[in-house]
């Protein structure tokens, strides 16, 4: 097989800290090795330019599979989520989801927990996995059932498949379209309480530590939330969290004006929540950013707010944001590439998201000083509902390689 050295690069590390010179050796579809090694003479050489060198990013949660957005935001592979028009809860359509971005990105499906994502009945979860699911997801809803979720947490566990569960219960939040508070006060919105987070993460948390599986919550938004999961870590159960840069650098005040964009399911949160969300990236208790990428056009964004649908386009804003953590002084570049590469891989159970030998060559080169204007009018993803809108950001990535190959 061929082999391709890529060289004069600022090599991002999961497994490090600061960006650091380097070259990576590729043979066929994997990485050989990184680092700051001679290389052979027989490799085709392919100069970085003083680019950062990552590696592709994992993402963890897409409602949709976007070719244009996931390669203008560096993404080479997705999770898909099993909220699709026929939810992936079928051995059919697990392996025609796998199918689905070939050859531009790999897709890894999330298996429908229960039947039609209905919340009762137990999907066929080990023949999905067979036909490709990489883990096991709630949906958009939480399960109310805690007899069923215990027994998904069970034979998930057996099978050595994730849970990935949404965090909210669905009491308190079923007709709820904001987070309780003064601004959903003062716009007349349907709300609901924060804390309809940490019900639902301590209820699986309880199931967790019950039956000894991983789950991961897919957005963990709020204080509350964050404490459970401090708690569990340090207790050495098997959880892992999530969270988008939309929980990041918004709150809920971003809603004014009834901006549909800002739609979101959790809805935005305080900003005392949100200053709770930044500290516990800084502090290790996050273990993914997600787009959640979820492009919806004018007849789910044309509406009153309390009607829209929510969700917003991701793919193309997760780089660029994300490396906000960076220049504040959250996060090293190894720790956020962490957060977008290995720790979803992990997850995932694929041997992806890192520069270490073996690993898939999946890689992006970024300018992660360029500037641009995140412009929901021109992006490249089938609809541009992003609540970040105009605002100047930075960080472009040149070019993707997936599995050895440019695109």
């Amino acid at each position: 097989m061929s082999r391709i050295a890529i060289v004069n690069g600022l090599l991002a590390d999961p497994a490090g800290d600061a960006l650091s010179p380097g070259s990576v050796l590729i043979e066929g579809d994997r990485i050989l090795w990184a680092g700051a090694t001679d290389v052979p003479a027989d490799a085709e050489r392919i100069d970085a330019q003083g680019l950062v060198v990552a590696p592709g990013l994992v993402d963890l949660g897409v409602f949709a599979t976007d070719k244009p957005a996931f390669h203008f935001g560096g993404i080479t592979r997705a999770a898909l989520m099993p909220d699709q028009s026929a939810p992936l809860d079928d051995v059919g359509l697990i392996r025609q989801a796998t199918r689905a971005g070939k050859p531009d990105f790999w897709v890894h499906p999330i298996a429908a927990a229960t039947r039609g994502l209905a919340g009762r009945e137990m999907a066929e979860i080990g023949l999905m996995q067979a036909a490709g699911a990489k883990a096991v997801g709630t949906g958009r809803q939480w399960i109310a059932d805690s007899g069923v979720m215990l027994r998904i947490l069970s034979y998930a566990s057996g099978l050595g498949l994730t849970v990935i569960a949404h965090a909210e219960d669905g009491g308190l939040t079923a007709k709820a379209v904001a987070t309780s508070g003064e601004t959903a006060t003062r716009l007349g919105l349907p709300h609901a309480p924060a804390c309809a987070e940490a019900m639902a993460i301590a209820r699986d948390l309880m199931l967790a530590r019950q039956t000894g599986a991983a789950i991961h919550f897919r957005l963990v938004t709020t204080r509350a939330g964050f404490d459970l999961i401090r708690a569990a870590k340090a207790e050495g159960l098997r959880v892992t969290c999530g969270i988008s840069p939309a929980y990041l650098f918004l709150n809920d005040q971003a809603v004014t004006d009834f901006r549909t964009f800002t739609r979101l399911s959790p809805p935005l949160r305080s900003e005392e929540d949100r200053q709770a969300s930044l500290a516990a990236v800084a502090d290790g208790t996050v273990d993914v950013i997600t787009s959640g990428h979820d492009p919806r056009g004018p007849e789910d964004k044309r509406l009153p707010f309390a009607d829209a649908a929510p969700g917003m386009a991701g793919a193309e804003t997760l780089l660029a944001l994300s490396l906000n953590l960076v220049r504040d002084g959250l996060v090293s570049m190894g720790r956020l590439m962490a957060l977008l590469c290995a720790n979803p891989a992990r997850i995932l159970g694929v041997e992806a998201g890192s520069l270490t030998s073996g690993a898939a060559a999946d890689l992006i080169f970024v300018d992660a000083d360029a500037p641009w204007i995140v412009d929901s009018g021109r992006m490249a993803a089938a609809a541009g509902n992003t609540p970040f809108d105009r605002l100047p950001v930075q960080g472009r990535v040149r070019r993707i390689m997936k599995g050895g190959q440019f695109l």
